[in-house]
């Protein structure tokens, strides 16, 4: 069965910082590329940042350059997002997602709300 599950979303104020993480089971996660995308209200999903395998190659969203960071542990079968100098638009929920490099199957994770605000 497959799952990713997000944690380590919640409340923090502007200019904090948050790391999220996502854990994948049910595949083999070193053949997936690992993205965090994010869904603010009324708003269109959008990519956040991509991490490819093998490789470790990144890609960001223009929006977060700078201040985010995704990295990957392969032996824990995780994912992360380091959020720092958090503003008030980057309040979404936050999903993770994987797709095979070599099929093209995807799966998406429950998403985790992040809400940056006083």
């Amino acid at each position: 069965q497959v799952q990713l599950v997000e944690s380590g979303g919640g409340l923090v104020q502007p200019g904090g910082s948050l790391r999220l993480s996502c854990a994948a089971s049910g595949f083999i996660f070193s053949r997936y590329t690992m993205s965090w995308y994010r869904q603010a209200p009324g708003k269109e999903r959008e990519l956040v940042a991509v991490i490819t395998s093998p490789g470790g190659l990144t890609n960001y969203a223009d929006s977060v350059k700078g201040r985010f960071t995704i990295s990957r542990d392969n032996a824990k079968n995780t994912v992360y997002l380091q959020m720092n100098s958090l503003k008030p638009e980057d309040t979404a929920v936050y999903y993770c997602n994987a797709v095979s490099r070599l099929s093209g199957e995807t799966y998406w994770g429950q998403g985790t709300q992040v809400t940056v605000s006083s």
